[in-house]
Parts: C-alpha cells; structure tokens; sequence
C-alpha cells in the first residue's frame, strides 16, 4: 500500500510516488511526487528516511523536503 496523506485544507488523499529521471549529462536523479490516485508503478510504502513531508499553505498540496 502506498504511502499516503491527507490535505488539511481540501481534504483530498494524496499518495507518495518516485521514478527515475535521466538528466542531459547522463546522471539519473530520482523524483519524489505525491499523485490522487496510486499508480502501478512507482508508488512508495514510507517516505524515505532523509525526507519529511509539508504541505503547501496556500495550494494545500503535499511536498517532500529534506529533514532540517
């Protein structure tokens, strides 16, 4: 089951996602992203351990940052 939360300001369930980017110098990076809905791929069980999650306060949506 994918990782999941809910918008305190919609309301809406949002679900943790990642893939693989490649870059134009070859190096792939990977991209975390919150979706409506669980994808067949890419979705995520926990937020990984150096990230925490926020939330926007004027969109309400979800975002992943680096722990401080």
């Amino acid at each position: 089951m994918a990782f999941s939360v809910i918008s305190k300001k919609s309301k809406k369930t949002y679900y943790l996602h990642n893939r693989l980017q490649k870059l134009k110098g070859g190096q792939e990076v990977t991209l975390y992203f919150f979706a409506g809905e669980v994808k067949p791929e890419g979705g995520l069980d926990a937020v990984p351990a150096n990230m925490e999650v926020i939330e926007n306060e004027r969109t309400g949506l979800p975002m992943l940052r680096k722990k401080r």
